[in-house]
């Protein structure tokens, strides 16, 4: 456990082909099932400080109780996880803690000198940050909130995973309306 943020609760991963690396996570390491969005709808997306529209494509699935997620960028929006590829990485990009107390960890860790450079929502209290703390591939810190409907999402695909016989590998995000 981190002193700091807690339990780390997600690494993300950022892929080339998410279609190839759902396929090896499932096949080969045994991880899934994998919920998969094409065209995650975030809301709100700032990239140092400017606003972009971003078209990213994310999987998430569980290994017990650490979320792995894949991201895979569709458009050449500014981001951190473009900026990773551009620098000839691929891999861990990032791993997150969750809060349901976001506007209070937020002002928490900005006064220790953290310093945000990417966020945006998604759905309803599903605010997500990312600070500018990558020393090497693989460090940077989000802080991602988790009080709405994207914390059910994520406990039901935790709940998914366990006891996960390896059948449909690949299934699609639920609406987060409607959770």
């Amino acid at each position: 456990m981190s002193r700091f943020f807690g339990d780390i609760r997600q690494a993300g991963y950022v892929v080339k082909d998410i279609e190839a690396a759902m396929d090896y996570w499932s096949r080969v390491l045994g991880i899934g099932p994998w919920f998969y969005n094409p065209r995650v709808p975030i809301v709100n997306y700032t990239y140092r400080g400017e606003r972009y529209e971003v078209h990213n494509s994310v999987a998430l699935a569980n290994s017990g109780p650490l979320q792995m997620e894949l991201i895979q960028c569709r458009n050449d929006a500014p981001s951190m996880y473009r900026d990773f590829l551009q620098a000839g990485n691929t891999g861990l990009q990032h791993v997150a803690y969750w809060t349901e107390n976001y506007d209070a960890d937020l002002a928490r860790l900005v006064a220790q000198g953290f310093k945000p450079v990417m966020g945006g929502e998604v759905g309803e209290k599903g605010r997500f940050i990312y600070f500018d703390t990558e020393y090497h591939p693989g460090t940077v810190i989000e802080l991602s909130e988790v009080a709405g409907p994207k914390g059910k999402l994520f406990k039901m695909i935790r709940e998914a995973s366990q006891g996960w016989d390896g059948t449909d590998p690949v299934r699609p995000f639920p609406d987060l309306s409607t959770l």
